[in-house]
């Protein structure tokens, strides 16, 4: 049994005249997928009264976007997708008119397809299927929970994964009628429509759009750049879904669109943070900020009458120091680094075999010569006891003072507790800012007249 090649036309109102019976489908729409084909009967029909029998000699129309299946005992033993009218022989070899489904189409007929002869007998079902070759439109999508997207920028530093949610469409097409006829829609009496199996191939299409969204962010697309490369991320979906949808059903993803791409406030917060502290490795960009909150801190201190001109110029002391790293920063970015500080040239009275880390325990003798020591290698005298502090230190700083205010911060002088000193007899206690009552050597009691070193 096998299609001739009639002639490739539009189906006219002579073919009844020609034919015993013909084979028809109407227009497919989008919304099915698989329909069993009308039989015309003509007045020269002889099997009027038998729905699933193709008589010899029947005409088969096939209209563009259509592939017909010629199925006998359940199994596929014809198969064009070519548009035109072919003539069924049942006594003729099985023949392939592939059209557009290329070699593909040819492969699974020889491992799917059966041949059976009858030797002139009538078999007790022969049904054609058309199959909707043409690309299925309209196919929504939407990430009713988020995708994992990674994020890579080389240049910040940035490697983390966000949460992306995306909506769009798509569109499919099969490619092998007679893989999605043998795993799909089977000997149907009526119709195979979208709906029974849209709902499966949306939930495989956005398991695949994990492993394509890594791929494409491998290469460091911007998750804002991901509508610009759908192409890329169809052919990732694609290899991910090559046994689901192709090899076992026979469909393609034709084309992929996103209409919008979204991701959780908190996840583009926390990119911004990161790229505006990446900004800031870069010592130029670093240096102009410090400038401007040099500039800043001094129109701040020099506007802050509230508290006072000591608290003043403490703030624009502070400035300064902003300043300074400002200019370091600048010299960073320069290249020009730190240059050292100058130190004096040693006398001839300085000892050369004294460590770099004693230096800071270092005197000078009045006659000269240089020690670390308690006294002096050369004439034997007493380091000079270490002049007492004078001033008061800053408990903020520990910045040495005499003012009433810390020259470094601008903190006020602490109170200076009070000594007690009997004013009677001159004894002084062990705590002598904590007293007794009474003096014990003359009883005298301890009160504001024996305060002193206030």
């Amino acid at each position: 049994m096998g299609l001739i090649k009639a002639f490739k036309s539009a189906l006219s109102s002579e073919l009844a005249d020609q034919y015993l019976e013909y084979f028809y489908c109407e227009s497919l729409s989008d919304d099915i997928l698989v329909t069993k084909g009308t039989k015309k009967n003509t007045k020269h029909s002889t099997n009027n009264a038998t729905d699933n029998v193709i008589n010899n000699g029947s005409g088969i129309v096939i209209n563009e976007g259509q592939c017909a299946l010629i199925v006998s005992e359940g199994a596929v033993v014809e198969v064009c997708a070519e548009a035109g009218v072919f003539t069924y022989n049942s006594s003729t070899e099985s023949s392939v008119f592939c059209g557009e489904l290329g070699t593909g189409l040819i492969e699974s007929f020889k491992q799917f397809g059966k041949r059976i002869a009858y030797g002139g007998e009538i078999p007790t079902d022969q049904r054609v299927y058309y199959v909707n070759t043409k690309e299925i439109m309209n196919n929504k999508f939407g990430t009713q929970n988020p995708l994992p997207f990674r994020v890579i920028d080389a240049r910040t530093g940035i490697d983390f994964d966000l949460s992306v949610r995306c909506h769009g469409s798509y569109t499919m097409r099969i490619q092998d009628p007679i893989l999605f006829y043998r795993y799909v829609s089977g000997n149907i009496t009526d119709s195979y429509n979208k709906s029974r199996i849209i709902n499966q191939l949306r939930e495989e299409l956005l398991n695949g759009m994990i492993p394509a969204f890594s791929a494409v962010s491998a290469k460091g697309v911007r998750y804002s750049e991901i509508g610009l490369h759908s192409e890329e991320i169809r052919q990732a979906i694609m290899e991910s879904l090559e046994t689901t949808w192709f090899k076992n059903r026979g469909l393609v993803l034709a084309s992929l669109s996103f209409g919008s791409i979204d991701i959780p406030p908190e996840d583009l917060d926390r990119i911004k943070d990161i790229q505006t502290d990446a900004v800031y490795t870069n010592q130029s960009m670093l240096g102009a900020k410090l400038g401007l909150a040099q500039a800043e801190a001094m129109k701040a201190a020099a506007s802050n009458e509230s508290t006072g001109p000591m608290m003043a110029f403490a703030g624009m002391n502070m400035a300064n120091m902003m300043g300074a790293n400002t200019g370091f920063g600048a010299m960073m970015a320069n290249g020009q680094g730190i240059a050292p500080v100058s130190q004096p040239a040693p006398t001839v009275d300085q000892p050369t075999n004294v460590d770099a880390e004693d230096n800071v325990n270092v005197w000078t003798c009045t006659c000269g010569h240089s020690n670390t020591g308690k006294f002096c290698a050369d004439c034997g005298s007493k380091k000079p006891e270490a002049a007492p502090m004078v001033g008061w230190e800053c408990p903020d700083c520990k910045t040495q003072n005499k003012g009433k205010f810390c020259m470094e911060c601008g903190a006020k002088k602490p109170e200076a507790a009070f000594v007690y000193k009997c004013d009677k007899c001159g004894w002084e206690p062990k705590d002598p800012k904590n007293p007794p009552k009474f003096c014990p050597e003359c009883g005298d009691p301890f009160n504001d007249e024996d305060k002193t070193n206030e």
